[in-house]
């Protein structure tokens, strides 16, 4: 049943932390559902309450041909946006260049200013775009500091349509792109460490590419740390925070980066082909408008992209999304992908020759983890392995190349999840090492 103005919020940033649920405004006016309070006390509790996290389940038509842990793509939208997305499709269908030229411009600048609350930051900070890559294209290829001579950095676990933007700029700005690799086993201070020696190693870096999740690994970058020391050097962070908002519960001021892409169509269960660029107040003349844009003025971030018509309905059911994002809970969508990451892990880490690449360490994990099979080292025995894990055991993962160590599988659990459902990657895995 529907009722308005409820969310369950939880407080508190350590697996230890203690939580407590409270009532607040929702960001639409659009009713929510009536989940269960979560109870107040430890993370471990918020994250395995049964009857919560089954209500939640329940907002989901999940196909009964897989079990499908392979989230990390795109994150399907719950029934109540799903819902939305069909009536506002509906609407914008029927009114057509009506409602477009008239009334939308208007319910787009709402979504805006709901989308800029969410994240912690001013509307005219940010702007929509068809997802994380197009922003990052955008703030990587509109990056006008560069000089000849200068360098840009990123790493083995950066995007590939990432890197391809950070090799562009060499012919684009005649700069020197330098990739280096990720430490393995990645601990907190092997990660930095590694940030540290880059930038110390190429003094000449302005630009640094960041990935706040890898979609490769799942390893949790610490931002902010690295972004204080390439602001040290005078060095520039574009930030590629695709897996990490809805994954992770932050806000912009949290991460210490003035240029940052989001998706929408991930962890926040919005329609695919939504996302967003924000780039921090007093840095905007530091981006080229897209193709001289003329469309906004040169002081209006939206001139910084140039997408031509959009998905209205899927702009439209934002609001819907960002509610019920709001109303689970983001610090509590954290810790149930965290506590569904660890549930498989620790079972796994028990048979030989399983490699888990995601370290166990407090914040370097979230719920994605990759791992390796002992005797399987090209890209073909992983994508065998993938075939198999889904035609003989009912699994579906992904094949994850472009680590400097080799390829792994990428399992990337959802809400919707069940330890059931882990337990069967895990018999999976348990069979594949015993043979």
């Amino acid at each position: 049943m529907l009722h308005a103005n409820r969310r369950g919020f939880v407080m508190g940033l350590m697996a230890t932390a203690s939580i407590t649920a409270v009532k607040a405004q929702t960001p639409t006016q659009a009713t929510t559902l009536s989940l269960p309070l979560l109870p107040a006390g430890a993370a471990q509790a918020i994250a395995t309450d049964h009857d919560y996290w089954a209500a939640v389940r329940s907002l989901y038509t999940v196909t009964p041909k897989t079990v499908n842990l392979e989230n990390g793509y795109w994150g399907i939208m719950a029934d109540p946006v799903r819902s939305e997305y069909q009536a506002k499709t509906d609407m914008v269908n029927r009114e057509n260049s009506y409602y477009a030229r008239s009334q939308f411009d208007g319910d787009a600048g709402e979504a805006r200013k709901l989308l800029a609350a969410a994240v912690g930051t001013a509307p005219g900070e940010i702007a929509f775009t068809r997802g994380a890559t197009e922003a990052l294209q955008l703030l990587i290829g509109g990056y006008n500091k560069l000089s000849p001579g200068d360098s840009v950095l990123f790493s083995d676990l950066d995007y590939d349509s990432m890197q391809y933007a950070m090799n562009w700029l060499k012919d684009r700005r005649g700069v020197n792109v330098v990739k280096f690799n990720i430490p393995e086993p990645a601990t907190r201070d092997a990660v930095l460490q590694a940030y540290r020696d880059a930038l110390a190693n190429n003094p000449k870096t302005r630009l640094l590419l960041l990935t706040h999740v890898s979609h490769r690994t799942g390893l949790v970058m610490p931002v902010a740390e690295i972004a204080a020391m390439a602001r040290a050097r005078g060095v520039d962070v574009v930030l590629d925070a695709a897996h990490s908002w809805g994954q992770i519960d932050f806000k912009v001021a949290d991460l210490g980066v003035d240029f940052v892409g989001f998706n929408l169509h991930k962890w926040i269960g919005a329609p695919v082909g939504l996302g967003f660029m924000y780039i921090a107040k007093g840095r905007l003349a530091d981006i080229d408008r897209a193709m001289a844009d003329e469309d906004w003025p040169a002081d209006d971030i939206r001139s910084r992209v140039h997408s031509g018509t959009s998905n209205f309905a899927a702009l439209l059911t934002l609001p819907r999304a960002l509610a019920l994002h709001a109303e689970i809970g983001p610090k509590a969508k954290e810790l149930r992908l965290r506590y569904l990451r660890d549930y498989w892990v620790s079972r796994a880490r028990e048979f030989r020759g399983v490699d888990i690449l995601t370290p166990d360490q407090p914040g370097m994990a979230a719920g994605i983890t990759s791992f390796r099979l002992a005797g399987r080292t090209t890209p073909d025995d992983y994508k065998a392995l993938v075939a198999q894990l889904r035609d003989s055991y009912g699994v579906l993962t992904v094949r994850r190349t472009g680590v400097a160590k080799g390829p792994c599988i990428r399992v990337s659990p959802a809400l919707y999840t069940t330890e059931a459902d882990l337990d069967r990657l895990v018999s999976a895995l348990k069979a594949l090492t015993a043979a």
